[in-house]
C-alpha cells in the first residue's frame, strides 16, 4: 500500500511537470514547472530504490536525506509565496516572507543539521530506517530529526490556511474553491505530521498517509489553479468583441 502511494504520487508529480513543458518552451509560467519538478524530485528521494542509488553515489552517509529536507524547505517557501499571491492573501504573504518566517526557518534548519550530525548515519537507508533501528538513542534522534524537518513546512502551510478557508464559501469559480479545499487539506495533513513521533509503530502507515496525501493535495490544488486560469483565459479570448457604435 505504501509503495503504491509513493509511486502514484511520483507519477502524478512527474506527469504534471511534463504537462507544463510546452508552456515552459513558450516562456510561460516557468515557476509552476519548477515547483512541480522540485516536488517530484522530493518524492523520488523518499522512495527506496532511487534514494539508495543517489545516496550511495554521494558516499552512503544518508546525505541525500539531508538534501531532501532542505529541498522541501525551499519548495515549500516558493510554493507558499505563489499560493499567497494567487489568492491575494497579503497577511499570509507577510507571515511567509517576514522576520518570523526567517526565525522559524533558521531554527528548523539548525535543528535538522545538529540532529543529523549527532547520528551515526553510515549506511544508505531511505527514511533513515536502518539508523532508527541501531539503538533507542538513534531511534529518538531520528524522530526528532523528522519533526524538525516538518516544522517549517507546517508553519508555511498554517500561514496559508486562513486564506484557503475564507475562499471556500466565496463566489469564486468552483475550480478555485476546489483548489482551496485541497490546499487546506494539505495544510492540515502537514500539520498533523508533526505528531509522527507519538504515532506507534503499529500505525506507522499513518505517517506515510499524511505525508503523501499532503503532497498529492498540493499537486492537485496547484493543477486546478492552473486549469482555472487557462479556462478563464480561453473564455476571454472567445468573447465576442464589442461592436463599434
Amino acid at each position: 500500500m505504501i509503495a503504491i502511494l509513493q509511486w502514484t504520487t511520483l507519477a502524478v508529480g512527474g506527469g504534471l511537470a511534463l504537462a507544463r513543458i510546452p508552456s515552459v518552451l513558450r516562456g510561460e509560467n516557468r515557476s509552476l514547472f519548477s515547483l512541480y519538478a522540485l516536488m517530484t524530485l522530493a518524492v523520488l528521494l523518499s522512495i527506496d530504490g532511487p534514494y539508495l542509488a543517489i545516496d550511495q553515489a554521494l558516499g552512503g552517509l544518508n546525505i541525500a536525506n539531508l538534501i531532501l529536507r532542505f529541498l522541501i524547505f525551499g519548495t515549500v517557501f516558493f510554493l507558499g509565496i505563489r499560493i499567497a499571491r494567487g489568492f491575494g492573501a497579503g497577511d499570509a504573504l507577510r507571515r511567509i516572507t517576514g522576520p518570523v518566517r526567517i526565525a522559524v526557518a533558521a531554527a528548523a534548519s539548525l535543528a535538522v543539521i545538529v540532529l543529523f550530525a549527532m547520528m551515526d548515519t553510515a549506511g544508505s537507508s531511505a527514511g533513515l530506517v536502518a539508523v532508527f533501528a541501531k539503538d533507542p538513542g538513534h531511534a529518538a534522534l531520528v524522530e526528532y530529526y523528522g519533526a524538525a524537518g516538518r516544522l517549517y513546512p507546517a508553519y508555511v502551510m498554517l500561514a496559508l490556511l486562513p486564506a484557503m478557508l475564507q475562499t471556500l464559501p466565496s463566489r469564486l469559480p468552483i475550480l478555485v474553491r476546489s483548489s482551496a479545499a485541497l490546499l487546506a487539506a494539505a495544510s492540515v495533513a502537514i500539520t498533523l505530521s508533526l505528531l509522527s513521533p507519538v504515532i506507534p509503530q503499529s500505525l506507522e502507515f499513518l505517517r506515510y498517509l499524511l505525508n503523501y496525501s499532503a503532497i498529492l493535495c498540493l499537486l492537485t490544488g496547484l493543477a486546478l489553479i492552473w486549469l482555472s486560469k487557462s479556462l478563464a483565459k480561453r473564455l476571454k479570448q472567445t468573447e465576442p468583441a464589442e461592436l463599434p457604435a
